[in-house]
């Protein structure tokens, strides 16, 4: 599967607003104003930082990104997370592979070679229906069965600040079980 080559890292860092996804296990089934924040580190790897609420509670995880193969050219990235955050004993770890992004790196697609996992992500909270639909085209002719996308509810006022009750942490644990 072809990927995007020569990714300016320094560029997609920041942060991105999850827009549409493939349902998956990892993930609270009813987040919303989903975003992933990423910042370069000395050492060339990205944290990473992915937030979600659910029922006005933030959820969040951390992990780290680096990239598959270091001398390739190609936008195939690692990203590990530690379970359970709060000990960190076991590593999971998925591909993260950027499948098209914009010139100007306002939105992307992401996904991997199992097509198990796909993301539109955006720079902004909403995303023009032309774009979104050209991207779900991409994915389609990638391979992608797109019917899978469910989209992400992003709100225009998102709760911020230190009295928003957080669970970090736990995220991994509901999605055990499905929440």
């Amino acid at each position: 599967m072809e990927v995007v080559k020569n990714l300016d890292i320094q560029r997609y860092m920041g942060k991105w607003y999850e827009i549409a996804s493939f349902p998956s296990f990892f993930q609270p089934k009813k987040g919303e104003n989903t975003s992933a924040f990423y910042t370069l580190k000395e050492d060339g790897t990205v944290h990473v930082l992915n937030e979600t609420f659910v029922n006005g509670k933030k959820d969040s995880i951390e992990g780290t990104a680096y990239k598959a193969d270091p001398k390739s050219d190609e936008a195939k990235l690692k990203v590990k997370f530690y379970v359970p955050p709060f000990l960190p004993i076991i590593p999971v770890t998925g591909d993260y592979w950027v499948l098209y992004i914009d010139e100007d790196y306002q939105y992307v697609l992401v996904g991997g070679p199992t097509k198990k996992y796909l993301w539109i992500l955006c720079r902004q909270k909403h995303m023009d229906e032309e774009i979104y639909n050209m991207l779900e085209q991409k994915a389609k002719d990638l391979g992608y069965d797109v019917s899978k996308l469910h989209k992400t509810p992003q709100s225009d006022s998102t709760p911020e600040g230190e009295d928003v009750p957080q669970e970090k942490g736990f995220w991994w644990i509901k999605s055990l079980f499905g929440k």
